[in-house]
């Protein structure tokens, strides 16, 4: 499996769910769906979306992050966080934000996408890395105190869920440094 595989096969599920109303309703995160056993919309409610403005911001950002840290994670790495962010995202949304009955879009995956290699990565001194993951976490923290940013809630035409955000940038952050702490753990072995 190529490691480019990640983004193209999120991009090209989420556009095609884009391309049908039934799909889109059928796999979005949906409380009280997911309580009757639709348990698969813990993971494709991350890939569906509101309407295509909100697809193509999305697919922008997952675009920007891939260039900025593809190099930081192996394939494999790639694919579990993915897995790890998305049901990290549905599931802290699901116990800790009961009054959410939906929720669409890749935002909280992308921040737990950024965050995990960049946490993974921190050992390494890059300035760079440190100050964007920086940036990153004090955007979030913002958002918990003062709400979305009104241009981003205009430009998808919908409610921005800041929590998904929270919850991906806290799945980001201890799946990074588990990846990390394990690494060294190998590396002290030898």
């Amino acid at each position: 499996m190529k490691k480019h595989s990640l983004p193209v096969a999120l991009a090209l599920i989420s556009l095609s769910i884009q391309f049908s109303e039934p799909a889109q309703t059928l796999l979005r995160y949906d409380r009280a769906a997911i309580a009757n056993g639709e348990i698969w919309r813990l993971l494709t409610g991350n890939l569906a979306h509101l309407n295509w403005p909100h697809l193509w911001l999305n697919l922008a950002g997952l675009l920007l992050i891939w260039l900025l840290t593809q190099h930081l994670f192996s394939t494999r790495q790639w694919g579990l966080a993915f897995l790890f962010t998305s049901l990290g995202v549905s599931s802290g949304l699901y116990i800790f934000d009961s009054e959410l009955l939906w929720y669409v879009g890749l935002s909280g995956i992308l921040h737990g996408l950024l965050v995990a290699p960049l946490t993974f990565n921190i050992r390494n001194n890059c300035l760079a890395d440190h100050a964007l993951l920086a940036i990153v976490l004090l955007k979030v923290i913002w958002e918990q105190f003062q709400g979305p940013m009104e241009s981003s809630e205009a430009l998808i035409e919908g409610q921005v869920v800041t929590d998904a955000h929270l919850f991906g940038a806290i799945s980001g952050l201890v799946l990074g440094l588990s990846l990390y702490l394990l690494k060294r753990h190998k590396a002290t072995k030898i």
